[in-house]
């Protein structure tokens, strides 16, 4: 199998060379930029698996990098911040960003979500029982992992539609947070409710016919999710 390539996007060298020594001691291929245009031109030319993106960046910040980067791919990003501010992390995940690590870091860590977000993207998930789910306009094809709302096709991350899938596939029942982000992200994100907020108002944004009063993803206050279906 071919190594999985990885673009470390930091400008500080230091931690450039340090996780990018301890990527490539467990196998991985590595690619660096340090700053936003080598960035994306790097993703163009190289095509990372998965990308681990500084926010603090030079000229474009890595905010600005991820969300262009959405507009053309879904190849799963970790975004890093010196910054603990809890703004940060919600405005990552909410663009597109499929996960979130403060500076200073544990190495160990680092690299049990790198290991996360690959398991995550090669993973076929079943296919439920039928091949496609239909609710009023909003039509699940499984088999082709395609979702489109009134016959336009919607543009899902991995983790969006991996959510919607849960909801769908369990329509009717109320999922609770923890087997929500346990199903989706795994059992090491058991307790961030946060990243299962955003993702639910992107997929809100996305499919919902009026955001502001959702009539398919209800929230079950201090529960969970459930998927409405409409005939």
């Amino acid at each position: 199998m071919d190594r999985h390539r990885i673009l470390i996007v930091d400008d500080d060298p230091g931690v450039l060379k340090f996780v990018r020594a301890n990527l490539q001691a467990r196998g991985y291929q590595t690619a660096v930029a340090m700053d936003g245009n080598e960035a994306l031109k790097s993703v163009e030319e190289k095509v990372p698996d998965l990308i681990i993106l500084d926010i603090n960046l030079p000229g474009i910040s890595g905010f600005d990098v991820c969300q262009q980067i959405r507009e053309w791919s879904q190849v799963p990003i970790i975004m890093l911040s010196a910054r603990t501010d809890e703004s940060d992390k919600v405005k990552a995940l909410d663009i597109g960003a499929d996960d979130y690590l403060a500076k200073p870091f544990g190495i160990d860590e680092l690299l049990a979500r790198v290991r996360v977000m690959l398991r995550r993207r090669e993973a076929i998930p079943a296919a439920p029982g039928k091949a496609v789910f239909v609710s009023g306009d909003i039509e699940v094809n499984f088999a082709e992992r395609r979702v489109t709302v009134g016959g336009h096709e919607i543009k899902l991350t991995p983790i969006e539609y991996n959510v919607l899938k849960q909801l769908v596939t369990n329509a009717g029942k109320v999922l609770t947070h923890s087997m929500l982000l346990k199903t989706v992200w795994g059992s090491e994100y058991q307790d961030e409710k946060e990243y299962l907020h955003v993702v639910i108002n992107r997929l809100r944004r996305k499919i919902e016919p009026d955001v502001t009063s959702p009539s398919l993803i209800i929230t079950v206050p201090g529960v969970g999710y459930r998927f409405e279906t409409h005939h």
